[in-house]
């Protein structure tokens, strides 16, 4: 399995409430963000684990490139990573694809929190929905904790039918969890987003959904991002 993460953002939120570590850097338990997402894909068969951070600060770069040479926990890490400034996490994608191996990879965003456990039953499922024919798996969650949630519209089977700002009616039970199990047919989406000049990674879920692409949502039980200060201390008890 090939994974992805998108660590490009300037975490200016943070910045303002006084952290002064580049979100990848941020400590969840003692653990750097990016580390934690790392070890997890290793645990869970990782064959590449592609990065992208944004070059307004070399601490993430040196980092990576510590982890690339010595590897983790006196383990070897198969990690490649590019350094590059985008405008959006989709332009990030964009530009990380460039680089990622052929064939099913899961990505995320670098500040990301899950249970373990949950995610490898993820990643086993995924497989499970490759098999079967789909193009993606879909990380979802009903808990909701984000400032700006996109929702997922799904059928009974946990068919992903449509991504949505808003919840009209409260008919979607569940808002994207930011995981991302899919093909590489994901790409050719990604460049027909490009092409029509749209931003941000919800744009391309909904890509996703018009381009025709055969999508399961896969639930868990709680997923939050670290935004704001206060969201350390929140994960730290969440995964505790």
């Amino acid at each position: 399995m090939n994974y992805a993460i998108i660590a490009a953002g300037e975490g200016s939120r943070l910045a303002q409430e006084g952290i002064r570590e580049p979100k990848p850097l941020v400590k969840v338990c003692h653990e750097h963000l990016i580390d934690r997402l790392i070890r997890i894909f290793m645990a869970n068969e990782a064959n590449r684990i592609s990065v992208i951070c944004n070059a307004l600060t070399s601490e993430v770069c040196r980092h990576l490139q510590a982890i690339k040479t010595g590897g983790m926990a006196g383990s070897p890490v198969p990690l490649d990573f590019i350094v590059q400034t985008t405008p959006s996490s989709m332009h990030s994608f964009y530009e990380l694809s460039k680089v990622m191996e052929p064939g099913p990879f899961v990505m995320t965003t670098v500040d990301t929190i899950f249970i373990e456990d949950e995610f490898a039953d993820y990643v086993r499922a995924f497989k499970a929905q490759l098999a079967a024919g789909f193009d993606g798996l879909m990380g979802v969650t009903d808990f909701i904790d984000d400032e700006k949630p996109l929702y997922v519209g799904t059928d009974e089977a946990m068919n992903v039918m449509g991504f949505y700002d808003d919840n009209p009616g409260n008919r979607c039970r569940f808002i994207s969890g930011g995981i991302y199990g899919l093909t590489s047919s994901a790409f050719d989406t990604l460049r027909n987003c490009m092409e029509r000049g749209e931003s941000r990674m919800r744009n391309f879920q909904r890509g996703l959904v018009s381009d025709g692409r055969k999508l399961k949502a896969y639930r868990f039980s709680k997923v939050m991002d670290v935004d704001h200060a206060a969201d350390i201390r929140k994960a730290e008890a969440f995964i505790q």
